[in-house]
Formats: C-alpha cells, structure tokens, sequence
C-alpha cells in the first residue's frame, strides 16, 4: 500500500513539473495585475520626460560563484500621484551585456493616479543573468516626482529562500518649457 503512494506521488510530481516546463518554453508573456490601457499621445502635451534604470537578476551567483540560483523578478511601476496620470513609453529587459532581450510594452501605457503595474521575469529565463535591468522611459504633463519604481526578487529551491528588492535610479531626465 506505502509503495503505491510512493508510486502515485511521483507521477503527479513529474507531471506539475512537465506542465511547469511547457509554460516557462512556451513564451507566453502576460501582464498580471490586471488589462492595461494603451493610448496614442500627442507627445506635445507631455512636458517632462524620464529615463530610469532598474537593476533585476534572472538569477544569483552561490556557494563557489559556479552554481546559481533561479529567480522570479516582479517589475512594479507606481504612479504615487494623486491627481496626474503618467505615460509608460517604454519598459525594457536586457542582459548583463546591455544587450535587449525583449520589450514589455508595444506603444504608450497610460497609468492613473495611484495605479499600479507589473511585468514578470519568469524563474525560467536564463539570458538575462545576474547584471539584467530594465529601462523604463516614461513622461507626465508637467515635472513629477510621482513614479516609483522597484523589482522584487524571490526564488526558491527545496527549503532555501531568497527575496530582495531593488529600486530605480533616474539616469535621464528632460523638462520642456
């Protein structure tokens, strides 16, 4: 009877993770947070325009440097406005050699006052490695402290966890009179 179970329990262990597996190779990319709206803006009513660099790790270096360890980025952009709205240009993931891997948004976001939204880089994703980061480019109707930006990272393995939490640096900023 104990052998049965034993049997029964790796069968359901090895077809989660053959499912796991299809859904990581499958590239299926989805926003999770909720159905975003995407808009066309004159870029003649935006009057402030910023470019921001957000560190991210697909992955970790451990024990000797030679192992790693798999991780899940949530990327979080926050419009902490009461009142104004922001306008996600573009968000970006690229590798540890700057290298682009992929593109997260095909035209313009618009993001509410305190709206929130998220873009995931799966556990799986390999390319992007322990220097990966994104490049958000965003802009409002006029000068704004209102973005805030981070990424949470989480893995685990067996009973090991791991979470951290990085947040962006402005790296270009524009004002039009």
């Amino acid at each position: 009877m104990k052998a049965i179970f034993i049997l029964l329990f790796i069968i359901i262990f090895i077809g989660c993770k053959t499912e796991e597996k299809k859904a990581i190779s499958g590239k299926k990319r989805s926003h999770p947070s909720h159905v975003y709206t995407y808009i066309d803006i004159d870029s003649v009513k935006l009057k402030y325009f910023e470019t921001d660099y957000l560190p991210v790790y697909s992955d970790i270096y451990h024990q000797d440097g030679t192992k790693r360890f798999p991780i899940t980025a949530t990327v979080s952009i926050r419009n902490t406005s009461l009142t104004d709205s922001a306008y996600i240009q573009s968000a970006t993931y690229h590798d540890s050699f700057a290298k682009l891997l992929r593109s997260y948004l095909d035209s313009t976001l618009l993001l509410l006052p305190m709206e929130s939204v998220e873009f995931v880089v799966e556990e799986g994703e390999k390319a992007g490695g322990a220097g990966a980061n994104f490049i958000i480019e965003w802009a409002a109707t006029n000068y704004s402290d209102q973005i805030l930006i981070q990424s949470i990272m989480i893995g685990t393995y067996g009973q090991q966890g791991i979470s951290f939490l990085t947040e962006a640096k402005v790296i270009k900023s524009t004002k039009k009179e």
